[in-house]
């Protein structure tokens, strides 16, 4: 099985298109329109046509399902579609299912999207208002009843304890939001575009739960983003440089919940990440050191730093040092906390275009680009790769 030896997936498909909305706070339209206008841009990016498009692959907590956007895209028939559960945690995995699918001949060309009114709408920062009986879901009545209600309140308590285990004080998340905040202050899509912040005011910052402050949180956003996915080999005939899928991994652990893993052997890592991040060092043959660029999800500061401790970048407890000393390039478009909340796709986006060498942030000589998925969940991972 694939969770104890390398994969043959590497090299077969590649990144070919990019496309997005704009990410504001209030779009004015439907999550479906968003959706579409994500597709087409991508299609566009590409030089393909809906015509072309015989593949479609979302997450869900999405209202606009595979089909409705094929057709409101213009798009025909299709030989696959595909949803990907856990939230941000498939961002990478939508990738992923969309090169499975290139790789075996099911599909030529398929669309990965995610839209959705996050700000204007159903914002997730409000935390858990009512919830359909699941299996999964019985869960959260261990910890809902305690006032653990927001996706701050189920990392704090991971945060919390990290900054214990190592004699850690909360100043040291600031460094991952001045990162992001300095990357999307260069960035004319990022909400924070020309508002860098300083670790004084990440310290200034208000309470949200301890020990996050409002600066540790990301953002709600309105918007769309889509990313088109083919074979390596037609991907060489397409106006775009491809962003070759060098690996992709998910990963779930051991105890494994949706952001409440609180009954694990220990709340200072994030094992679902180390499964992720076995599989691609395992698959690709590169380590740490072969990686260029990192897009990490950073839907909460803390997570960012075991991210880090979890593929080997640097040990346990010192990833905040890590990052102070710049020591990888990271979230070069902002991030979540910076440019916008998209669960992740506009991170990939953002890889793309290092690979492609127009990022506004761009890293010199970028090719080997690591990005990651929403973490505390089910998650996934992907590293892209310049066609060498």
């Amino acid at each position: 099985m694939s969770l104890r030896r390398a994969d043959s997936l590497g090299g077969k498909a590649a990144v070919v298109g990019i496309g997005a909305t704009e990410f504001s706070k209030d779009s004015g339209r439907s999550e479906l329109k968003l959706a579409v206008e994500a597709v087409r841009a991508a299609l566009d990016d590409a030089g393909l046509t809906p015509a072309d498009v015989d593949g479609m692959v979302t997450f869900t907590m999405d209202t606009s399902p595979e089909i409705t956007v094929a057709q409101a895209a213009g798009i025909g028939e299709l030989s696959f579609f595909s949803r990907v559960h856990y939230g941000g945690g498939a961002a990478c995995a939508t990738v992923q299912q969309a090169a499975l699918a290139v790789a075996s001949g099911v599909a030529d060309v398929v669309v990965c999207y995610r839209a959705f009114n996050e700000r204007s709408g159903r914002r997730f920062g409000s935390g858990v208002q009512q919830r359909e009986p699941t299996a999964e879901g019985s869960a959260l009545g261990w910890n809902l009843p305690f006032g653990l209600l927001t996706p701050a309140s189920w990392v704090a308590m991971a945060a919390q304890r990290y900054l214990h285990t190592y004699g850690l004080s909360p100043e040291v998340f600031g460094h991952v939001a001045v990162t992001d905040r300095r990357h999307a202050a260069r960035n004319p899509a990022a909400h924070f575009y020309g508002k860098p912040i300083t670790l004084a005011d990440h310290a200034a910052s208000r309470w949200i739960v301890e020990p996050l402050r409002l600066l540790d949180c990301c953002q709600e956003t309105d918007g769309g983003q889509a990313i088109v996915v083919t074979s390596a080999e037609r991907a060489r005939d397409l106006p775009q440089p491809p962003a070759v899928i060098v690996a992709a991994a998910q990963g779930a652990g051991r105890a494994q919940e949706q952001m409440t893993s609180f009954y694990r052997d220990g709340l200072t890592g994030l094992p679902e990440m180390g499964v992720v991040a076995r599989q691609l060092w395992r698959s690709s043959g590169l380590s740490p050191a072969d990686i260029d660029v990192g897009i990490l999800y950073d839907h909460f500061t803390p997570f960012v730093l075991m991210q880090l401790e979890e593929f080997g970048f640097c040990g346990p407890g010192e990833a905040a040092d890590f990052v102070a000393g710049d020591e990888l390039p990271l979230n070069t478009h902002g991030g979540q906390l910076g440019e916008a909340y998209l669960h992740g796709m506009n991170g990939i986006a953002e890889a793309v275009r290092q690979i492609r060498s127009t990022s506004v942030n761009q890293i010199s000589g970028a090719a080997r680009t690591l990005v990651t998925a929403g973490t505390g969940v089910p998650t996934s991972g992907l590293i892209l790769g310049t066609d060498d």
